[in-house]
């Protein structure tokens, strides 16, 4: 499969023109999937600017991104802050290229920072298969976690999604952090970071497309760019069975008990 990530840099961009960049990707890069950062619908670092463009998974801006899925013949996933009941997830929602909702994640745990103030925690994994390929989505905060890349690697992904909203001073995530989940998972990881300055906080960039074994496939700089690579599953086959890291692990909880 080759995927892109969008590694945008829209600070105070209005929706349509967010959907208009959008749809220039999605027809260039002949990826089967695009991967765009957390919050992309939106902006991530908008303050209270948050509750008033929040949509359900449903709304206005999904839709559009469906007819552009369609239009293109590629999926695409991209953050959002999802309104439902009263309440606002940050959320990562997976559209494919017949404009169907694929996956929906809530960001399952909620950083200190400006975010607390407005979303609240999701409370499950979020796997789904596209293309033959069983893939998971992790927001930002997610991946930093090693239990949560294992727990979606257990439960059978072989890709994962992050869109983050990564800030310059935080750099040695993507650097060391997020590689290091790819090579202890034996997965394939999809990284995809805002660029620029948003209302003063720095983006790092760095978005990247990692191998299983964690080294960089594909790695951006600091400013908006397209990066494309091709993922071979077979490669996290060969990683998985050369190092067993998701079959001992069991063992090892055993042992430390």
């Amino acid at each position: 499969m080759k995927v892109a990530v969008f590694q945008c840099d829209l600070a105070g961009a209005t929706a349509q023109t967010r959907l208009t960049r959008l749809h220039q990707v999605m027809q260039q890069t002949e990826a089967s999937l695009v991967l765009c950062p957390e919050l992309f619908m939106s902006g991530y670092h908008i303050a209270d600017r948050i509750p008033d463009l929040a949509e359900s998974r449903d709304g206005p801006f999904a839709r559009r991104v469906a007819e552009i899925a369609r239009a293109t013949d590629t999926a695409v996933a991209y953050g959002y802050p999802e309104m439902t009941e009263g309440r606002i997830y940050n959320s990562a929602v997976c559209i494919g290229r017949d404009g169907a909702m694929i996956a929906n994640h809530r960001k399952l745990v909620v950083p200190p920072g400006p975010e607390i103030r407005y979303f609240t925690a999701g409370d499950r994994l979020t796997l789904f298969d596209l293309d033959g390929i069983r893939m998971a989505l992790l927001i930002c905060y997610d991946i930093e976690f090693p239990e949560a890349a294992r727990a979606a690697s257990l439960a059978g992904a072989e890709v994962i999604l992050a869109p983050t909203a990564l800030a310059a001073q935080w750099s040695v995530v993507a650097e060391r952090v997020i590689p290091a989940r790819a090579f202890e998972n034996g997965a394939h990881i999809v990284y995809a970071n805002h660029a620029g300055i948003e209302n003063g906080l720095e983006y790092a960039g760095s978005s990247v497309i990692l191998d299983p074994i964690g080294g960089d496939q594909a790695r951006a700089g600091a400013s908006e760019t397209v990066i494309t690579e091709v993922l071979d599953i077979q490669r996290v086959h060969r990683a998985r069975t050369r190092l067993p890291y998701l079959k001992d692990v069991a063992a090892l909880h055993d042992r430390l008990r």
